[in-house]
């Protein structure tokens, strides 16, 4: 592949991502705050609505996104979805600590973790994908 078009697959496979990752940021967060109006505790709903997410993401991500079928880099994938969740988890606390809404606080700090989880996904699919 060359690297024109190396550069045109990147550009695509981020704009993939984006719309992916909206729709995966908007599931988790109507997760949460499903759970929340349920009546759970914050950390509760969070800790729920990221072993959910983590399922329907994988699948999402891998597929439609980095091009990658079956089972092979889930264990990698869950491993960065446990950084992002502890990360979350004690901003989440330290929000909620400071008397912050927890649904304007998961709110303000989604984008924040989404970020992160692209960096770390790239990591974990970086050499796994195949051309659109």
């Amino acid at each position: 592949m060359t690297e024109t078009a190396r550069t045109v697959e990147t550009g695509r496979r981020f704009a993939r991502f984006v719309v992916v990752g909206l729709v995966n940021t908007g599931f988790g967060y109507a997760v949460y705050s499903l759970l929340l109006w349920l009546g759970l505790e914050p950390q509760a709903a969070l800790i729920l609505s990221f072993a959910i997410g983590v399922m329907w993401n994988y699948f999402t991500t891998a597929r439609l996104v980095f091009r990658v079928s079956g089972f092979r880099r889930l264990p990698a994938y869950v491993g960065a979805y446990v950084v992002v969740y502890s990360a979350n988890a004690l901003c989440l606390n330290m929000a909620l600590a400071q008397g912050v809404n927890p649904f304007l606080a998961q709110g303000v700090l989604t984008p924040i973790f989404a970020v992160l989880s692209f960096v770390l996904l790239s990591l974990v699919f970086h050499g796994q994908s195949r051309p659109s």
